[in-house]
Order: structure tokens, then C-alpha cells, then sequence
């Protein structure tokens, strides 16, 4: 199983980023998948997961109402659309799934 995130970067407060994350070995569409992330200095924390069967997704409050996951089963990508960008989000974000297995992560920094 391998994850590859791609999308980071530098971005102003108040803009968006589209991150991906491009599963090989699973079905993102048949486990659960979540994205994390972790600031410098900081621990690792949830920011949304998307489920294999018909419950819908779940946010932190830190994000909700800003960042939408989603997922494109034909391709088997794992998408976290982050708008509204504040500078509190800046961190090294990472997909995983519900097998275990987890990426290494695209750096994104929001900052004028």
C-alpha cells in the first residue's frame, strides 16, 4: 500500500489549497480515509475522515465549514479542498487509512 499526498504549499490567509492524496495497493472508496496533520512543535491532529459505507463525513471543529474531503473512485484519490486558509492551519497535513497505513505528508503554510 502506498499514499502520496501532493497539493501543499504557500498560500495568503483567506486562500485555498486542494490537496490530494493518490492511493495504490487499497480502494479508497472500500476503507476509511482520513487526513491529519501536524504543526511544528505540535502533535498530530484529526481533521476529517470519509467512510466506506453510507455515513457522511466527519470534520474538527477547527476546520468545519472551511475544508471539504472527498474522494474520486475512478482515479482512487483522496481530496481535502481547504478554503478560508488561516494561518493556524499551517502544518504538515497527511492522508491515512483504516488498514494502517499513512503517507508522508505535503507542507502547507499559510502566511502573507
Amino acid at each position: 500500500v502506498q499514499l502520496v499526498e501532493s497539493g501543499g504549499g504557500l498560500v495568503q490567509p483567506g486562500g485555498s489549497l486542494r490537496l490530494s492524496c493518490a492511493a495504490s495497493g487499497l480502494t479508497v472508496s472500500s476503507v476509511h480515509m482520513s487526513w491529519g496533520r501536524q504543526a511544528p512543535g505540535k502533535g498530530p491532529e484529526w481533521v476529517s475522515s470519509i467512510y466506506s459505507g453510507d455515513t457522511g463525513p466527519a470534520y474538527a471543529d477547527s476546520v468545519k465549514g472551511r475544508f471539504t474531503i472527498s474522494r474520486d473512485i475512478v482515479k482512487n484519490i483522496l481530496y481535502l479542498q481547504m478554503n478560508s486558509l488561516k494561518p493556524e492551519d499551517t502544518a504538515l497535513y497527511y492522508c491515512a487509512s483504516s488498514t494502517g497505513h499513512r503517507g508522508q505528508g505535503t507542507q502547507v503554510t499559510v502566511s502573507s
